[in-house]
């Protein structure tokens, strides 16, 4: 029954660990990277919203060239 007891507290482990071959500077240059791709990414979206619109312009243009 040692679930039920009150008087008892419960406390979380502390973890602390250290890599042994860490290299901050290299985090920090992936780190870097990653932002510069997530910001690059975000540039692309837009010329793919405008090249769907085309596309799409494109195809209710021979759809109602057939019809």
């Amino acid at each position: 029954m040692g679930l039920f007891t009150p008087n008892r507290n419960i406390r979380r482990k502390k973890f602390e660990y250290e890599p042994r071959f860490y290299d901050p500077k290299k985090d920090e240059k992936i780190k870097q990277r990653m932002r510069v791709q997530r910001l690059t990414g975000k540039r692309r979206k837009s010329s793919g919203i405008i090249y769907f619109v085309i596309l799409f312009a494109m195809a209710l243009y021979v759809y109602s060239l057939l019809g």
